[in-house]
């Protein structure tokens, strides 16, 4: 059919990274609810209807027109075993022109957290970006005291930039973040992280 064009689908060793769907909203929910005390410290603040079914339906709505206007490629984390939402994974802020880089954000609910689920999918989003995108510059930021999010991004093969202050707003206050990139032609060698 004219105007179909395929939607981005990645697939890893274990998972399928794709868009989310109206269907996922039952998995995704439960899975943020039961992981809230675990994410909340890392995340910016809920609002009050974070987990409602129109809330998550705008959150689809807005990640088919970012992927379709180039600007975010928003991907959940599908477990092919039994096709259970996972987490989340966005490469945001896509920015064309001289720059062709784009900043990475991502979250795992907590029982698969430590099982190497993110790393998994950071390195294909990463693969996928520089090969499929064209990005030459991949970003990520996080809190300076969140070492699992620092560790998967080191051994993603992010390296440590410096610090941003006041860069977001994390649970309703406004947090210095480690700055990290990941670049198509590094020649940087290892990097001691600040």
């Amino acid at each position: 059919m004219l105007g179909r064009r395929r939607k981005p689908r990645v697939e890893t060793e274990r998972m399928t990274l794709r868009l989310p769907m109206h269907s996922d909203y039952r998995d995704w929910a439960l899975l943020r609810e039961e992981s809230r005390d675990f994410l909340m410290p890392w995340e910016p603040a809920w609002t009050s209807d974070h987990l409602s079914r129109k809330a998550f339906t705008n959150r689809v709505y807005w990640s088919a027109r970012a992927e379709a206007a180039g600007t975010a490629l928003p991907f959940f984390l599908i477990r092919r075993q039994d096709a259970r939402v996972l987490g989340a994974i966005t490469l945001d802020s896509v920015r064309r022109g001289p720059a062709q880089a784009g900043t990475l954000g991502y979250w795992v609910g907590e029982r698969y957290a430590r099982q190497g689920y993110m790393r998994e999918a950071i390195r294909a989003v990463v693969h996928y970006a520089f090969t499929a995108l064209d990005l030459s510059r991949i970003e990520a930021a996080c809190l300076p005291e969140n070492m699992a999010s620092r560790g998967v991004l080191e051994k993603s093969g992010f390296k440590y930039e410096g610090v941003a202050q006041a860069y977001l707003q994390i649970n309703g206050r406004w947090r210095n973040h480690v700055l990290y990139s990941n670049l198509r032609a590094d020649r940087r060698g290892r990097t001691d992280a600040g």
